[in-house]
């Protein structure tokens, strides 16, 4: 946690998954380590830091005490190796650190300059080397923090001079702002940037203080203190960091400490509203006193969660804490404990690419643990009325993913959001709902990436002569483009890669489960009929949800349309290529043909019957009152076989269920999700509010 890393992040919307009352209690999220159990170094470790990219790739810098230097491991989402090659690569030890990541992947660490040196080492790693750039400070450097601003401009923060920063440009450091910033002696010091042309220093010099300059600063301008004011009191150990602060994609700035000695050392985390310090739920939480080694994280959403281990309670375990808004209460988020032992050097940070949160510490070396945010998925289909949704489980680029289906207008079961995307569409040109782009005929092979490599056309240029080839396959002129023979014998319908032939793709959809498939033309015809879309804001405001996510060129796989036109490949051929749903500014075509080279959205189809609005409408529903205080009647003109009940995170309540009534009293006041599952078959879903 001896850094903060601010990234530009689009939303990331929570699936709601429906545990059913009738099959018992499902495993409850659990933190997992991550790249096997056990320690990543040899020996025992400290100063720790964490971040991650927009891959899900976690870096990982530690003081490893074996060699005696500061060493970097990434995980690439299968294992972890050293960052350039070997562990240790400091001058000496590395007893103060931090860690940050520019937008286009380098990795810029910092440490204190061993004994009898002094001063802040910094390096950068571009990719395939580290590189060493001028000492940023040539006083000796305890507390210090680093940071990138979105022109990927580095900024580090020394305690030097009771707290300087500086910033690295056409290499050289230029001071930013005055020094003695800290205005005393200076502890437990981070850095974030804002999008709103900002830098802010957290740290512990007679309270916990947040100071704010302008990221084009001269040396003469001053530090202003955020709020005013202190944001609190705290207690100060030397290296064991007792604040924290993170910054929300709406430059909303919090932070955690822990209070002093007369408030027994406890949890409080504030935000700064614009004008003032608020306090964030409960004041002096935690499951014991003591609590130190605090680091906090923030979701595109807005959703809190902190780490703080035991001072001399529970044997030193750390804890993860969550914020219940509905509640306004912490409460303790996977377990009372994370660590089976003390836990020194915690650092938390939320993974936007696998919507987890992942934690670093020191266990006497280096663990690593993460944890879903995606509420646990039973596959339950959609209800019968159009916008019911449910959730999907599956396997999709060697990981488990979930996925929110829904009911169409159309009567079927459909994906709400694309293959390759991290949630349901926002808004039309929410970037996390693009999803990846496949080209015609192809598969989970890995070339529907946005980033992913490019190759020349393959010797056998059809499904059957892609062996070993992953990367997105371009060309110039309609003859040298991906399977450009477009025989109209030709299918994407293959249940697997063994079923590929020179004429057969393999339909990535029927990897999702029994009955799914790459929608027909037809299915698009009749969908765009019956949701009414004519154009990308239709398109969006429709039941599926579809964004405007662009293609990628067959030519040199550039990228174009992105958040303006819809793209999405149907299992049919034509004489062009493939046949495709095109929306554009005023149309929205499910007859348009396209090169099979060319990259686009794909959004699948469940194989089933579909439930007409005449079946839909034999069935009288109703819940009420709604709002309620505690009682809800239900009225419906069937048996009913069971009823389910989960809040908003997708967890089970355990209510009492008779004649038709539910019974809510003594659960906390918020939106729930009640299921009614009939005993014709149907099931139906209606979102309640308790007072």
């Amino acid at each position: 946690m001896f850094k903060k890393l601010y990234s530009i992040t689009a939303k990331i919307g929570l699936s709601l998954g429906i545990l059913s009352v009738a099959a018992g209690n499902l495993p409850a999220q659990q933190w997992q380590d991550v790249g096997g159990s056990g320690n990543l170094s040899s020996g025992t470790s400290s100063y720790h830091n964490l971040v991650i990219d927009a891959q899900g790739n976690y870096y990982v810098s530690y003081y490893d005490v074996a060699i005696g230097k500061g060493s970097v491991q990434k995980f690439n989402g299968m294992s972890w190796s050293y960052v350039g090659g070997s562990a240790g690569i400091t001058t000496g030890s590395a007893t103060y650190s931090s860690l940050s990541l520019d937008s286009s992947g380098k990795l810029y660490y910092t440490n204190q300059w061993a004994y009898p040196n002094s001063g802040m080492e910094v390096r950068k790693f571009d990719g395939t080397s580290w590189s060493q750039l001028p000492n940023a400070f040539t006083a000796t450097t305890n507390y210090q923090a680093s940071a990138v601003a979105p022109n990927n401009t580095l900024f580090t923060y020394g305690s030097v001079d009771s707290g300087t920063v500086k910033r690295f440009v056409n290499g050289t450091w230029e001071q930013v702002g005055s020094t003695g910033i800290a205005g005393g002696v200076p502890y437990n010091a981070e850095m974030v940037i804002g999008i709103n042309g900002k830098v802010y220093v957290c740290q512990n010099a007679s309270g916990v203080k947040v100071l704010e300059n302008s990221l084009t600063a001269s040396s003469t301008d001053a530090w202003n203190l955020v709020g005013g004011t202190s944001v609190g009191t705290t207690f100060t150990e030397g290296v064991n960091a007792t604040s924290d602060i993170a910054i929300g994609t709406d430059n909303t700035l919090y932070v955690v400490y822990s209070s002093n000695a007369a408030n027994n050392r406890k949890l409080n985390v504030k935000k700064f509203n614009g004008t003032d310090w608020e306090q964030v739920g409960n004041t002096n939480f935690g499951i014991s006193n003591d609590l130190y080694n605090v680091s906090i994280a923030v979701t595109p959403t807005g959703k809190l969660y902190v780490v703080a281990s035991g001072w001399s309670v529970n044997g030193g375990k750390n804890t993860v804490y969550e914020f219940d808004a509905a509640t306004n209460n912490w409460v303790t988020f996977g377990g009372d404990f994370v660590s089976d032992g003390a836990a020194l050097y915690n650092d938390l940070q939320y993974d936007a690419f696998n919507n987890s949160l992942v934690l670093t510490y020191s266990q006497s070396g280096v663990r690593v643990k993460r944890i879903s945010l995606t509420p646990a998925c039973n596959n339950t289909d959609p209800g019968p009325t159009p916008g019911d949704t449910g959730c999907v489980s599956f396997t999709y680029k060697g990981q488990s993913v979930s996925y929110t289906t829904v009911r169409g207008q159309d009567g079927k079961i459909w994906l709400q959001q694309n293959l390759g995307s991290t949630q349901v569409a926002t808004s039309q040109t929410d970037a996390s709902s693009y999803g990846d782009l496949f080209q015609w005929g192809r598969w989970d092979d890995g070339h529907q990436v946005r980033n992913s490599s490019t190759v020349s056309m393959p010797s056998v240029n059809n499904p059957s002569g892609l062996t070993g080839i992953t990367s997105f396959i371009t060309g110039s002129g309609t003859s040298n483009y991906w399977w450009s023979s477009n025989a109209l014998t030709d299918k994407w319908s293959g249940e697997n890669i063994a079923a590929v032939t020179s004429e057969v793709g393999a339909d990535p959809c029927r990897a999702i489960g029994q009955g799914w498939r790459l929608p027909t033309q037809a299915d698009w015809t009749t969908a765009v009929s019956s949701e009414g879309i004519s154009n990308p804001a239709t398109a969006f405001n429709s039941r599926l949800k579809l964004p405007a996510a662009g293609n990628r060129s067959p030519i040199d796989a550039s990228f174009t349309y992105e958040g303006q036109r819809g793209y999405y490949w149907s299992s049919d051929v034509s004489g062009s290529g493939g046949k495709y749903l095109y929306i554009g500014t005023t149309i929205a075509n499910a007859a348009s043909g396209g090169p099979r080279g060319q990259g686009q959205s794909l959004r699948c189809i469940k194989e089933t019957s579909a439930l007409g609005t005449s079946d839909i409408r034999r069935i009288n529903f109703g819940i009420y009152p709604n709002p309620t205080k505690d009682i809800l009647n239900i009225k419906v003109d069937s048996l009913i076989d069971t009823v389910n009940v989960t809040n908003m995170i997708g967890q089970k309540l355990n209510v009492h269920f008779s004649n038709n009534q539910i019974n809510l009293y003594g659960f906390p006041s918020g939106m729930y999700i009640v299921e009614v599952k009939l005993k014709n078959g149907q099931t139906i879903s209606k979102k309640v509010i308790k007072n």
